[in-house]
């Protein structure tokens, strides 16, 4: 393990053996010369989830739900947000390829920790229901040996989910980036319909469930997209624990840079601490829990 530097968060490096070898560049240009498998024995794995493509783990404490969690990044994501902290994640080109049975494992190994913290593992991304054959494998095999589970997800690929899927999982960490059908396409390049199915399919079944919204001065700030997430989360109230409203940062501008991409957002700046505090006081008058 090594400290990255920031507080309560340490990078756990993978190790030698316990992954499958390769440059992991999604299945489109994947070269399989360092692979242990043949292509057509990768597109087989990726499909019955023997194989995910993992971005980076990160042990962390107080972050991504409760306890000492081991935060899980997987690669690719459907939706194009212009604040994306993780940009590498979106398409499937970067990570590791690592067997189910090994990262099962290696997660495992914390269970003591889990258990004195009250943590667990948490899957994030990018998208972890983009890769749902592991995400489902992963999740029921972790949360049958006794460990907290939590997802971190948009809710755009909540469909993908079964019934029994939703009982391998104690909490949805659920990204709502805005209230305003167009905005939020603006923000997300994807559609909010299927955010709002998800919350009130997890809402019937009183599953637990933490939102999240960034704001973001100049794209998601504007009273009438605060008052219309705000809205929309009330309606779940009951099975929502928490809101959490998160500040606009840039410090993942350099990742945009790196791989290319133009970083719409390099010029704005984080919101004030009075504008937080406004559109957290919006969330509280719904009667939710704000953080």
């Amino acid at each position: 393990m090594a400290n990255d530097g920031t507080s309560g968060v340490v990078t756990l490096q993978p190790e030698q053996g316990e992954r499958v070898r390769g440059v992991a560049a999604g299945l489109g240009g994947l070269s399989t010369d360092d692979l242990e498998i043949t292509r057509p024995e990768l597109l087989d794995a990726r499909r019955t989830g023997d194989i995910g493509l993992i971005h980076s783990w990160e042990l962390v404490t107080a972050v991504d739900g409760p306890g000492t969690r081991m935060t899980l990044f997987l690669s690719g994501c459907p939706l194009r947000c212009k604040f994306c902290h993780n940009p590498d994640t979106m398409e499937m080109k970067e990570g590791t390829l690592e067997h189910i049975d090994d990262v099962v494992k290696r997660i495992l190994r914390y269970k003591p920790v889990f258990n004195a913290s009250g943590g667990g593992l948490t899957l994030s991304g990018g998208e972890p229901l983009f890769q749902i054959a592991f995400t489902r494998r992963l999740l029921k095999a972790v949360h049958d040996a006794g460990v907290h589970t939590t997802v971190d997800t948009s809710g755009f690929l909540g469909s993908r989910l079964t019934d029994e899927d939703l009982d391998n999982i104690d909490l949805f960490l659920l990204d709502v980036k805005s209230g305003d059908p167009d905005t939020y396409e603006h923000v997300t390049a994807r559609q909010l319909q299927p955010t709002i199915d998800f919350g009130d399919r997890l809402h019937a079944k009183g599953k637990k469930a933490w939102v999240r919204f960034v704001l973001v001065p100049g794209l998601t700030d504007a009273e009438d997209n605060v008052q219309q997430v705000a809205d929309i989360v009330a309606r779940w109230k009951g099975t929502v624990e928490r809101v959490e409203v998160l500040p606009f940062h840039n410090m993942g501008a350099d990742k945009w840079e790196k791989i290319g991409l133009d970083y719409e957002l390099k010029d704005v700046t984080p919101p004030s601490a009075e504008s937080v505090e406004h559109v957290r006081s919006v969330f509280r008058s719904r009667g939710l829990t704000v953080f």
